[in-house]
């Protein structure tokens, strides 16, 4: 699934690799493999992604407005100079938060149905 801009863009239907992406880069910028340690240490390794669905969906953020490539560089010693960091737009911040409410209400209404009261 990619990402289509619709007219509000916090109105993004966001795939999870995305929002993980997001949820990644809200501590601060990180360049491709730090955000899929990051992803997999949050999801104690349930999500691990791979690095074509990583930097796919990177190419496709960026598109979309939702994060920029950085262009500031930590210290060259300390750091591979083909990195590339990426941070989050004001857009993306919107849109991470608009699929947190999303989700939220998705959680309770799934918790009001009776599939989940009792054994």
């Amino acid at each position: 699934m990619s990402l289509k801009q619709p007219a509000a863009d916090a109105e993004f239907n966001l795939t999870a690799t995305a929002f993980h992406i997001l949820l990644a880069l809200g501590d601060g910028e990180r360049h491709g493999y730090a955000i899929m340690q990051v992803v997999a240490q949050d999801t104690e390794g349930r999500v691990r992604l791979g690095p074509g669905t990583l930097y796919r969906t990177i190419r496709e953020m960026l598109q979309a407005g939702l994060i920029i490539e950085s262009d500031e560089r930590p210290d060259p010693a300390l750091d591979d100079e083909r990195r590339r960091y990426y941070r989050l737009t004001a857009a993306g911040k919107r849109v991470a938060q608009a699929e947190v409410a999303r989700l939220q209400q998705l959680i309770a209404l799934a918790q009001a149905k009776p599939l989940l009261q009792g054994p």
